[in-house]
Order: structure tokens, then sequence, then C-alpha cells
């Protein structure tokens, strides 16, 4: 896991959200950051080293696990090392708007 991971993980695993979190899920032949399977909701994080191939290969990779139902949050590493409670509280707020 790489620097931002791990400090995104720390925040997702420590009890503040009312849901499960796990790490590193396979989904149909993907396997996303991190899941929560009762939000039906991935967490990507995007890295510096997101060029335009590898930019491209993920949409796809989304809009896929998207058809299977999964719904996606996508934040930088940037964020989460300049901005973790924004992060946070951008989460907190998709739970309130998503799961009613």
């Amino acid at each position: 896991m790489t620097w931002s991971e791990i400090k995104l993980w720390h925040r997702l695993n420590n009890k503040q959200f009312p849901y499960r979190f796990i790490r590193q899920k396979p989904i149909d032949k993907f396997i996303v950051d991190f899941f929560s399977p009762d939000l039906m909701l991935s967490i990507e994080l995007d890295g510096g080293s997101h060029i335009e191939e590898k930019y491209k290969y993920d949409l796809k990779r989304q809009e896929k696990l998207e058809s299977l139902g999964v719904r996606f949050l996508r934040f930088s590493e940037e964020d989460i090392r300049l901005k973790i409670e924004d992060v946070i509280t951008s989460i907190e707020y998709w739970i309130e708007e998503n799961i009613k």
C-alpha cells in the first residue's frame, strides 16, 4: 500500500464510519482500492503516475463495475496527503446523500 492508501485505510477502518470497508477487494476480474459491501461503494485513489492509458483503463474498469451496481468515489493521492479531512467529509456527505 502507498502512504496515501495507508492513511485513508486508517481513517476508514477506525470505526468512524458505521459501514465496513475492505481494502483491495476483488470484484469480477478487477480489484478496487477500498470497498464497502453494504454501500456498494468503491473508493479509489488515483496516484501521480496515472498516465493517459492507465486513466482510460480505470474508466473502462469503472464503467464495467458500475454495470454491476458498484458506485465510485475517486480521490487523488494529493487529496489524501493535503486534505484528508475534506476527503473524509466528502465520504460522509456521499453516505448521507445516498443511503436513506
